[in-house]
């Protein structure tokens, strides 16, 4: 090739750079009407997936987004986190996995939008909805109602966001990614509970966010009465129907439910491919114009950031990435293809509306693009369990599997059904199941229990609320009190009973530093009464230590922040023969927040190398017990993953980093599971369920990044009672998501192996 050649080459490539970096940093104008996002003129569908930074690490971000984008995403949707930016009052921190600018950064290179959701409620099955513990306790504070001291509050922070963005030029008219953003979340599903103060709320949010001035539309979920400019949207399984409340606003679908989460103690959830494929395919053939997955990746909820109560520590989601950020065969493609499809009928789906024909069995949606005259069809079949055969007359006849959508191209040629999986994915991509590989060999484990001389921080003559007491700095609250008995111990209190209620997610009662046993509340429920035989009474004074430990606060439903937690409100009493009882309910109470083990950080190996950790025989099967052991990093790049088989329940830490609660030994209910699952039909959490009688959670999530080449540390502090020796470190290969494989065809029936969490 000649110089001059050479330098013709060499301009166009900088040409080219040179306005695709303007194309990052000029602003542009998003707009909208009710057929299309209007994006710097360009009419639009918008396909979105939710990605939370917090759920992953930074050095997972590029993966994560580029997957997203192969996977035919426009856009990448994440709520904003109050209580991990905001930890104490007036104390910011957005580094590590807490910087969004960052991760937003990452979104923009890949030349994705964000929809940012401030909110700054955003329930997604975090502790407490995303809100700081510290609100709980502020004077005359009462969440999400017409009360000045919380609206302060959010004002303050949802300003701070703002301005974060703002100085990142991070809207689009600044030139930045974010094209929607969401003020409040959910409000309309519990707005009635809060009566007028409610409504007057809503307004006031509306009038707050578009004081902020962000060039860019705001949006309100699940808000029916959304005050304009506000466009309301639409979440759940199916939003075909759903309409907004403006006829020139665009019908929005902000969460599409692509699976559900796990909660310990039930099954794990899935949703087939097909089902999500037709839902989508739905939407879009009545007019809409975005939806986002929730989840597209789900994560980890790293920490003690799970809700619930009782949310686990996967938050997989059954979602096209799975928990590792591996792909989900075969969902993942067979929506990347459903994409790739809906992206055809782009111009035409965005000019107008669709007019309907209805068939016998089936319903024919024609788009027309206004500039060529070109059509773009999808033909629904909404029969749970009929095929249907429709003659499109000149184009000659298509059968349309039961529950599924078919989307035509010139309205002729089918170009993908919803149902038709086998005909859109490989088989080898459709056998891949959960493939675990182990590199390690026995380990050796040192231990330390958990002291129980408890240095008590505030007494009271009554029993308080957990939550208002920790302030979220831990599961963790100690109860201490002492009572004595009067007489000679006799046969009286030689057959007592400690019995207790409490509002609390599990209890460990100790008399006399004795571990009398631990209890924990069944099936989702607030509140049980702990009720244990007791030994070691003795006369005179005896000490009482009852350890409260929380698994998540409450994130959901009308007031759910009024949630008592603890011993509040509960009784304590030693009962012994014959009826007789020492009530020790308004004792003097002493308060100990958290661990010692905590407080000392003997989960951190950069500093508990000065306490004497115990090695030889290893101690098996006790409570409150820290455990501690080196091993080797897996080799490769796959992600790692911890199998905790043995353990009770707990927390678990790599190398300082929390990867979480854990409770394997806590067994899925052993009814609700099927071998095949009927993807036709509306889905619900309870359908398609895996893992009966089998731990809810077994393996747990170690990012390579927690991770070094050699002399890495496990430390587990385990609350039940367990052996640490059955534990072991594996890798898992692509396709380690919910493992459930499709059928080819329509035969609507999936068949799920055992789940890989």
């Amino acid at each position: 090739m000649s110089s001059s050649k050479h330098m013709l080459v060499l301009v166009l490539v900088l040409v080219h750079v040179f306005v695709f970096v303007v194309s990052l940093t000029c602003a542009f104008d998003v707009s909208y009407d009710s057929k299309a996002l209007i994006i710097n003129g360009q009419r639009r569908i918008i396909i979105s997936g939710s990605i939370h930074y917090p759920r992953s690490t930074p050095e997972m971000w590029p993966d994560l987004i580029r997957k997203g984008k192969e996977g035919g995403l426009d856009a990448i949707e994440t709520y904003v986190f109050w209580d991990r930016h905001e930890p104490e009052k007036g104390k910011y921190d957005f580094t590590g996995n807490y910087d969004l600018v960052a991760f937003l950064k990452h979104v923009q290179s890949a030349g994705l939008y964000v929809i940012l959701r401030i909110g700054p409620y955003v329930c997604a099955e975090w502790s407490y909805g995303g809100f700081p513990a510290w609100l709980h306790n502020i004077p005359g504070i009462e969440l999400r109602t017409d009360n000045e001291v919380y609206k302060k509050e959010m004002e303050t922070f949802t300003t701070k966001i703002v301005n974060l963005m703002k100085e990142a030029k991070m809207f689009a008219s600044q030139g930045g990614p974010i094209i929607l953003a969401q003020i409040e979340n959910e409000y309309g599903n519990i707005m009635d509970k809060y009566g007028e103060a409610g409504k007057s709320y809503i307004k006031w949010c509306a009038q707050m966010a578009v004081a902020q001035n962000i060039g860019v539309p705001w949006i309100m979920c699940q808000q029916s009465d959304a005050p304009q400019p506000m466009i309301n949207t639409c979440n759940g399984y199916y939003c075909h129907d759903f309409k907004p409340n403006n006829p020139k606003s665009p019908k929005m679908w902000t969460e599409n439910w692509i699976g559900w989460f796990t909660e310990w103690g039930k099954p794990v959830p899935h949703r087939a491919a097909e089902d999500c494929a037709y839902a989508i395919a739905r939407f879009f053939q009545t007019d809409g114009v975005l939806m986002n997955y929730y989840m597209y990746h789900g994560g980890t909820n790293f920490g003690r950031t799970a809700g619930g109560p009782y949310i686990a520590t996967s938050y997989d989601y059954d979602a096209p990435l799975d928990e590792y950020g591996n792909l989900n065969h075969p969902k993942y493609e067979h929506l990347r293809q459903l994409h790739k499809s809906l992206k055809v009928g782009e111009k035409a789906m965005t000019s107008g509306p669709g007019v309907t024909t209805k068939y016998v069995g089936a319903d024919l949606t024609t788009y027309t693009n206004n500039a060529t005259g070109e059509t773009f069809c999808f033909l629904s079949n909404t029969n749970q369990t009929q095929d249907v055969t429709v003659d499109l007359m000149g184009a000659g006849k298509l059968t349309v599997p039961a529950w599924s959508v078919s989307i035509l191209q010139n309205c002729t040629k089918e170009i993908y059904n919803t149902a038709k999986i086998g005909d859109r994915v490989s088989p080898s991509a459709m056998e891949k199941n959960i493939i675990f590989e182990n590199p390690l060999g026995s380990l050796d484990w040192a231990w330390l229990p958990e002291p129980l001389k408890i240095k008590t921080q505030l007494k009271e003559n009554r029993l308080l609320d957990q939550k208002t007491v920790t302030v979220g700095a831990s599961d963790y609250l100690w109860y201490t009190t002492t009572f004595n008995i009067d007489e000679q111990i006799s046969w009286t209190w030689t057959n007592a009973t400690i019995s207790v209620t409490t509002k609390g997610h599990a209890l460990h009662a100790f008399v006399n530093k004795q571990i009398v046993g631990s209890q924990w509340a069944t099936d989702g429920k607030y509140e049980f009464t702990f009720q244990k035989p007791v030994s070691g009474l003795k006369q005179g004074a005896n000490s009482l230590e009852l350890l409260s430990t929380t698994v998540g606060l409450a994130n959901y439903g009308a007031f759910f922040d009024t949630v008592p937690v603890g011993l509040v409100n509960g009784t304590v009493q030693i009962i012994g023969a014959g009826n007789a009882k020492l009530d020790l309910t308004s004792n003097e109470w002493s308060y100990k927040v958290g661990l010692t083990g905590e407080s000392k950080l003997y989960y951190d190996p950069n500093h508990n190398t000065k306490f004497k950790w115990k090695k030889g025989e290893l101690v098996k099967g006790r409570a409150l017990t820290w455990y501690m052991t080196q091993f080797e990093a897996p080799g490769g790049t796959d992600p790692v993953v911890v199998d905790l088989t043995g353990l009770g329940k707990g927390h678990a830490w790599i190398n300082g980093h929390s990867i979480g609660r854990y409770w394997p030994s806590y067994m899925a209910k052993n009814d609700g599971c099927t071998p095949k699952c009927d993807y036709r039909g509306q889905y619900n959490s309870e359908k398609c369920q895996h893992g009966c009688g089998s731990p809810t959670q077994r393996y747990y999530h170690i990012p390579r990044s927690f991770l070094k080449p050699a002399d890495n540390v496990i430390i587990l502090f385990e609350e039940i009672g367990g052996d640490p020796s059955k534990i072991s470190f594996l890798t898992a290969a692509d396709g380690a998501g919910s493992g459930c494989t499709a059928a080819a065809g329509g035969s609507g029936a999936n068949v799920c192996p055992s789940p890989a969490a």
